[in-house]
């Protein structure tokens, strides 16, 4: 990264601002990412861990330009100590969050078939079943439950499963080495010892699934694999985020509850519209919580590039913002608002560009069933504690509720 860069108007660049972790209570805007949207369109950030400074882009227009343009790319990133919000950086190969073209989008074709929009009307019957089942049981021990553990930890990594082909015999160490792996208990050693049980596990799958004609996931890779299109290596990494994809749901979703447990005018109107119709409130809801803690993977400038009067020069870290894209008042009039009626909603929650979430369908439909269903079981719904003492996530990535106790 070069020490000296300047604007193409010769003024000096931005400061470099420091971009602590805060543990926030509640679904509240990061107030550091609001003083860099009111900074400008383009500011400098250094993170907790990693070396140097980054670029930041806020504007929503600027965000959509970075991640479909190809002079910014993903798999630099990983022969760098990029300035991060992890503490840890040990990206695998087959990972699709740092393939670039074309090798993302051979990368994904492996598994494809398995998240697409048919796939997921398919799997939502057995999907319902599940929760259904997740809900029966709070129902029958009664009120008060903490519905993350209930309810939103378990129904998703159950429907992942169920998307990968995990089988029956295995779910259960799965589902532990998973759960461990998202939790905020039991800290970084316990997380890293269910990663290496997972992986291990993973790659003896996908060697027992060579040349299977299966549609679940590890089919798809297992005969990918035989076929020469990706190798074993890429095909554990690329089936280990997948695997671990439930954490999204689970505590979008939490967020979601909290907002409306805790907004009377808010739930009132979810219960109004009837289900399958709820889908203009779950998209603004989608849009406003704020979904992580500071922002997500780098990208490298691989050459020169002029922005806003800026010349972001090759080797220079990027980072864009979906959160601060989703606030941007050019796009979203009066955006801190939760506007029930909001058409059109072009959030980029769910990310921008060939990065663009794998499983966005899936978890679309895993969040409208959650919604629906608890909504319709368990009447009166509302919180069993005062909204300060719901407990929230700490030094994580990934915002949330930890625990969700409710009455109903």
């Amino acid at each position: 990264m070069t020490q000296e860069t300047t604007t193409l108007t010769g003024q000096y660049p931005p400061p470099v601002r420091d971009w602590p972790a805060l543990d926030l209570d509640g679904p509240e805007f990061d107030p550091v990412l609001a003083d860099l949207m009111r900074e400008g369109p383009l500011t400098r950030v250094r993170l907790p861990h990693g070396e140097g400074w980054a670029w930041l882009a806020t504007r929503y227009a600027d965000v959509k330009a970075i991640t479909n343009d190809p002079r910014f790319g993903r798999a630099e990133v990983t022969r760098r100590q990029v300035t991060r919000l992890a503490p840890h950086f040990k990206p695998r190969p087959g990972s699709l969050a740092f393939a670039d073209q074309p090798d993302h989008n051979r990368l994904r074709r492996a598994v494809a078939g398995a998240f697409t929009v048919g796939r997921a009307k398919a799997l939502r019957p057995r999907a319902q079943e599940i929760l259904d089942g997740l809900v029966d049981g709070v129902v029958a021990d009664g009120p008060p439950a903490d519905l993350v553990e209930r309810v939103l930890e378990p129904f998703p990594i159950a429907v992942v499963s169920e998307v990968m082909g995990v089988p029956p015999a295995d779910r259960e160490r799965v589902h532990a080495w998973t759960r461990q792996i998202i939790s905020t208990s039991g800290g970084a050693e316990a997380a890293e010892r269910a990663k290496q049980g997972l992986y291990g596990w993973i790659t003896e799958t996908v060697r027992a699934r060579a040349g299977s004609t299966g549609d679940d996931v590890y089919a798809m890779l297992g005969a990918a694999v035989g076929r020469g299109e990706v190798d074993e290596t890429e095909a554990v990494g690329l089936a280990g985020p997948l695997q671990i994809g439930g954490e999204a749901v689970t505590h979008n979703v939490g967020q979601m509850l909290y907002v409306l447990l805790t907004r009377p005018e808010l739930m009132a109107r979810m219960r109004d519209d009837r289900p399958g119709v709820r889908g203009t409130l779950l998209d603004e809801l989608l849009r406003w919580i704020p979904h992580r803690t500071s922002v997500g993977l780098a990208r490298i400038a691989l050459e020169d590039v002029d922005l806003h009067g800026t010349r972001i020069r090759a080797g220079d870290p990027v980072y864009v913002s979906y959160l601060a894209a989703n606030r941007d008042p050019e796009v979203f009039p009066d955006p801190d608002r939760i506007d029930p009626d909001r058409d059109p909603n072009p959030h980029l929650s769910f990310g921008n560009g060939h990065h663009y979430c794998t499983g966005a369908v899936l978890a679309r439909m895993q969040t409208e069933l959650l919604v629906d269903t608890l909504l319709e079981r368990l009447p009166g719904l509302g919180l069993a504690v005062r909204p300060e003492e719901v407990r929230w996530r700490r030094r994580t990535m990934i915002r949330g509720p930890r625990t969700l106790p409710c009455a109903w």
